[in-house]
């Protein structure tokens, strides 16, 4: 164990002295692990890190996070080089890269750009935007010229160019976009640093280093080749073995020390907190899930605080949390949280209420219903066996269904559920990224619990217009109060807590709080 302490703290200090001063090595393939596919290759309606991890190199975006910066909170350019912001806020002005060109030898200019954004902020019939609910503040996006795009607000919002940084908002070719606005589910081509060479299911996708690729110089990598493994003792296994370099979503607290044991100084260890939770979705749309009464009854059979310390040893999950990441600048004072239901130290006050709220409700003891959950080790496996458990202290009977990773998103999108197990992992610690998901059903896309309420709309856009920090944390703390307490929407369960053993050979990758971001590769090289 103290081997994996001072690994991970080289790690996080530069992975030591003589390699901060290395400098990058051209050649060799990147094999790295995912545990799950992607359900489609469109970046613009999938929130998962099974299409950003295969499918991220092979494209840019208008802005990045600085894939150094180890917050992951400072916006970079990309395939925009500058930028302005007018002195009221209002409008965006964005100097676009010359000579940027798409993987079919096409220049990409500002038109590209548009489109592409015009079908995420103003999805077209039959399109859905994942994100859409983000770009709130837009009221329309213009190309002024080849080389700038323009986005004009209703209203100032202070994160606008962190929004405009989201991994997924991969610039697309316009051309392709009015032939068929739905091509990109299906096929890929970018500007990325990376051309696509193949996807075979259920094995690998691959990727060869783009020769014509704009930032001069780059990739390191010949190529990369992404192996598709589901189980958690197959991905360690294959790290253990050096079959592969490195799995960027983390494992285990377990798995880390086996690793760190097993190969000693050719691991290393990189940990971070994350900006990812674990949800409990309700569709409001179907009995008894459409009564606040059984929600609520659902969140304050939960004890927390246990789950926390008994979780932590197994599985990816840490901290007891709210509506923000722990410890960060907008989350809740632990002391505040306590006062919503279901994260009070009193569990068997809360379960006693939660009892009271069911036989109110009309809810029979030992009422059944299905829990599904997604096909992935972790954390959602011990995580669901938990909330089962808990559920069950009052006087529930759940029995839970797995569903295989790719095929579990398109469920929560259909609604074919009662119960089932959500995720809301971001690629930057900002409340107007973390919380458009929870907007009404239709204003956003990713609305899972489906409903509608236009008290939780007004307090999104409070929130994000504010600009003294003090009247949006009163804004943030109404939002979840709603939330979780009021309403109970949605169930949060525990903050994620990152970690990820990987080849001491893997060089130039950066962790940060989000298992979306410095994944286009382009920084990656390979040591000796």
């Amino acid at each position: 164990m103290v081997i994996g302490i001072l690994v991970a703290a080289m790690c996080l200090l530069g992975l030591g002295t003589a390699q901060a001063q290395d400098r990058p090595r051209y050649g060799g393939e990147l094999i790295f692990l995912i545990p799950s596919e992607p359900p489609s290759y469109d970046g613009h309606q999938e929130g998962t890190f099974g299409v950003i991890h295969p499918l991220a190199p092979h494209y840019n975006t208008l802005l990045r996070m600085d894939p150094a910066d180890r917050t992951g909170t400072r916006p970079a350019p990309d395939l925009a080089a500058s930028w302005t912001i007018a002195p009221d806020g209002m409008t965006y002005s964005l100097t676009l890269r010359q000579g940027v060109r798409f993987h079919d030898g096409s220049v990409m200019t500002s038109r590209d750009v548009k489109a592409s954004y015009d079908k995420i902020v103003f999805p077209p019939a039959g399109v859905r935007s994942y994100r859409k609910g983000s770009y709130q503040a837009v009221e329309a996006v213009e190309a002024p010229d080849p080389h700038t795009i323009r986005f004009r607000l209703k209203f100032p919002q202070p994160s606008f160019l962190t929004v405009l940084a989201s991994p997924f908002s991969w610039i697309y070719k316009a051309d392709i976009l009015a032939r068929d606005p739905r091509w990109y589910e299906r096929n890929v081509m970018g500007t990325g640093p990376f051309k696509f060479v193949e996807h075979v299911r259920g094995s690998h996708w691959v990727g060869k280093k783009n020769p014509d690729y704009w930032d001069k110089g780059k990739p390191y990598l010949d190529g990369y080749r992404a192996l598709f493994i589901s189980a958690s003792s197959a991905q360690v296994a294959a790290i253990r073995a050096e079959r592969a370099h490195i799995q960027f979503r983390g494992f285990s607290p377990a798995d880390r020390d086996a690793l760190v044991q097993a190969l000693g100084p050719r691991i290393a260890v990189a940990e971070s907190p994350w900006d990812c939770v674990l949800l409990v979705a309700m569709n409001h749309e179907r009995k008894p899930w459409d009564d606040r009464r059984v929600r609520r009854a659902l969140t304050l059979a939960l004890d927390r605080h246990e789950g926390s310390r008994n979780l932590s040893r197994i599985a990816i999950v840490k901290e007891v949390a709210g509506i923000q990441v722990p410890g960060t600048p907008w989350a809740t004072p632990p002391a505040e949280l306590e006062k919503l239901a279901g994260y009070g130290r009193d569990v068997t006050a809360s379960r006693a209420e939660a009892r009271r709220l069911l036989r109110e409700a009309g809810i029979p003891e030992g009422f059944a219903f299905t829990f599904k959950n997604r096909g992935i080790a972790q954390p959602y496996e011990a995580t669901g066996i938990w909330l089962v458990d808990q559920w069950r202290q009052i006087g529930l009977n759940v029995k839970q269904e797995i569903i295989e990773a790719s095929a579990y998103h398109p469920t929560l999108v259909r609604g074919d559920f009662d119960v089932a197990m959500d995720f809301q992992c971001s690629f930057v610690v900002e409340p107007d990224i973390d919380l458009d998901k929870f907007q009404s059903f239709g204003v956003s896309d990713r609305n899972f619990g489906r409903y509608k309420d236009p008290v939780m709309d007004e307090l999104y856009l409070r929130q994000a217009r504010a600009g003294d920090p003090e009247e949006r944390r009163r804004q943030l703390r109404a939002f979840e109060r709603r939330l979780l307490d009021e309403e109970v929407h949605y169930i949060y369960t525990l903050q994620w807590h990152r970690i990820v053993p990987h080849s001491a050979r893997v060089r130039g990758w950066t962790i940060t709080p989000a298992h979306f971001l410095n994944q286009q590769l382009d920084t990656v090289w390979l040591g000796e």
